[in-house]
C-alpha cells in the first residue's frame, strides 16, 4: 500500500484539520467523589466512546482523555452525523483529481472522519483523544508510519495515535516514539506481549483487553472466567513497572481496557490508566460504594476462574507469566537483534528462531474464519499450539476490521 502522494496528503489534511478553540472549560463539569478516589489511588481515567453527546452527559473533572476505535467510529458514522463530512470530502477529492481509486478514496475519507470525530471531542473537553488507524494497514509498516504521522500532524497537541499489536506495529511504534509522536499500542492480551512492547518500542500507553479474557474463558467453558483479565492486568502492571526500573528509558503506562462493569472499575484502582465505557462508569458511580472503601489491590494474588488441566487452560496461565527465558529473549532482541533495521517479517523470523510463539502465521482462510466468528474465538476450532494471546489479538483485529468494513461501506455509498 505504501504512502500517498504529497498532493493528496495536503488536500486531505486541509479537510481533516480544524483549529481548536482554547476556551477554558474547567468550571463546566463537577467532581465525583468515587472518581476522585480512583485518581487518588493513581489511576488516570479515560472514557471509551466517540459519541460526543453521551460523553457530555457523563463528564466529570476527574476524566482526562477519551479513546475511539474502529467499532466506536462506526457506531457514530452509522447514525448519519458524519454524512455531511463524507459528502464534503468526496466532492473535494473528485474536484481535485480523478486518478485515485475507490479504495484510496474510501481510506482517505475514513481518515477524515476519524479526525473529525476526535476533534469534536477535543473541542468539547480539551483533553487527549486516541485515534485509531485503519486495520487494513496493520501489516504494512510503511503505511502505518505514514498514517500515524498524518494523524499527529492534524492535532499534535491532543491526538494520541493507536497502533495495533502486530510485528509491523512493534517496529512502527519504535520509530514513531523516537520522533516524539504519542502512541497508544493497542490490542494487547498478555503480560509478555506488553513487556516486549515496553522494552522494544516504549509506547506511551500499552493495553490489556481484560474483559475479553474473562469472556474467552467463560464462553469456552474453561471455567467461570472470573479474575482472568484482572490477574493479567495486575501482572502486566508489575512487569511494565519492573521494566521501567531496569531501564529508565522505558516510560510506558498500562491501560486497563475492555472493562465490562462497575465492579471491575473498583478492582482496577491503581492501574496506570482505566479506559472505561460509559455504562461501566455509571455502574461504578451508582454502586453505593463509599470512596474510602475503594482500595488499591494490585499486590493481591487474585484466584483465577479457570481449569488449568486442559491445554487451553494452561495457555490461559501463560497470559500473566513473563519468565526469565522470555526476558532473555527480549534482552537479546533489543541489544543485538538490530530491531531498527527489521521488517515485520524479520521480527517474525527472529521470534521463530528463538522459539518464541508470539506470531502465528495465520492463512487467509484462518483470517476469514476469525473474521466471521467474532472477537471471542471458539478455541475448539484451533490447535493448542497457537498462543492464546496471539489468537486473541488477531480476533480483536479482525473484529475491528469487520466494523471498519461497515464504516467503509457507508462511505462507498457516497462514491456512486
Amino acid at each position: 500500500m505504501g504512502t500517498i502522494s504529497k498532493e493528496l496528503d495536503e488536500l486531505v489534511h486541509s479537510i481533516a484539520a480544524r483549529k481548536i478553540d482554547e476556551d477554558d472549560i474547567s468550571g463546566q463539569y463537577e467532581s465525583d467523589p468515587l472518581l476522585a478516589r480512583l485518581k487518588e489511588l493513581g489511576s488516570e481515567l479515560w472514557i471509551d466512546t466517540g459519541d460526543l453527546e453521551l460523553a457530555k452527559s457523563i463528564w466529570h473533572k476527574e476524566l482526562s482523555a477519551l479513546t475511539t476505535n474502529n467499532t466506536l467510529a462506526n457506531q457514530v458514522v452509522q447514525t448519519g452525523v458524519m454524512d455531511d463530512v463524507i459528502k464534503e470530502t468526496v466532492q473535494k477529492l473528485n474536484a481535485s483529481s480523478s486518478g485515485w481509486s475507490a479504495d484510496e478514496q474510501v481510506r482517505e475519507v475514513g481518515f477524515v472522519i476519524n479526525c473529525r470525530i476526535a476533534l469534536r471531542l477535543v473541542e468539547a473537553f480539551k483533553v487527549k483523544v486516541s485515534v485509531e488507524l485503519h486495520p487494513k494497514v496493520s501489516r504494512d509498516l510503511e503505511a502505518t508510519l505514514d498514517y500515524a504521522r498524518r494523524y499527529y500532524k492534524v492535532c499534535p497537541e491532543y491526538f494520541i495515535v493507536k497502533i495495533p499489536l502486530t510485528p509491523e506495529g512493534y517496529l512502527a511504534v519504535r520509530t514513531l516514539r523516537k520522533e516524539g509522536i504519542p502512541i497508544n499500542f493497542t490490542l494487547g492480551f498478555s503480560a509478555r506481549q506488553n513487556y516486549l512492547a515496553a522494552r522494544l518500542s516504549n509506547p506511551n500507553y500499552l493495553n490489556v483487553f481484560l474483559g475479553r479474557l474473562n469472556a474467552v474463558v467463560g464462553d469456552n467453558q474453561l471455567g467461570d472466567g472470573s479474575n482472568i483479565g484482572e490477574k493479567v492486568t495486575f501482572a502486566t502492571q508489575h512487569a511494565v513497572r519492573e521494566a521501567g526500573k531496569q531501564d529508565k528509558q522505558v516510560t510506558s503506562k498500562l491501560i486497563a481496557a475492555s472493562i465490562r462493569n462497575g465492579d471491575q472499575v473498583a478492582t482496577l484502582a491503581g492501574v496506570d490508566v482505566q479506559t472505561i465505557p460509559p455504562k461501566a462508569m455509571q455502574e461504578f458511580q451508582q454502586s453505593g460504594r463509599k470512596p474510602e472503601n475503594v482500595k488499591n489491590i494490585l499486590n493481591t494474588d487474585l484466584p483465577p476462574g479457570v481449569d488449568t488441566s486442559s491445554g487451553w487452560g494452561r495457555q490461559v496461565e501463560r497470559l500473566w507469566q513473563v519468565d526469565e527465558a522470555f526476558k532473555q529473549f527480549v534482552d537479546a532482541l533489543v541489544k543485538d537483534g538490530n530491531p531498527d533495521g527489521m521488517t515485520g517479517e524479520d521480527l517474525m523470523q527472529y521470534c521463530e528462531k528463538s522459539k518464541i510463539d508470539l506470531f502465528h502465521r495465520f492463512s487467509d482462510s484462518d483470517l476469514k474464519k476469525i473474521y466471521d466468528h467474532g472477537k471471542i474465538p471458539k478455541l475448539a476450532d484451533w490447535p493448542e499450539s497457537i498462543a492464546l494471546d496471539d489468537l486473541m489479538t488477531q480476533s480483536a483485529l479482525q473484529s475491528f476490521t469487520k466494523d471498519q468494513d461497515a464504516l467503509d461501506g457507508r462511505i462507498r455509498s457516497f462514491l456512486k
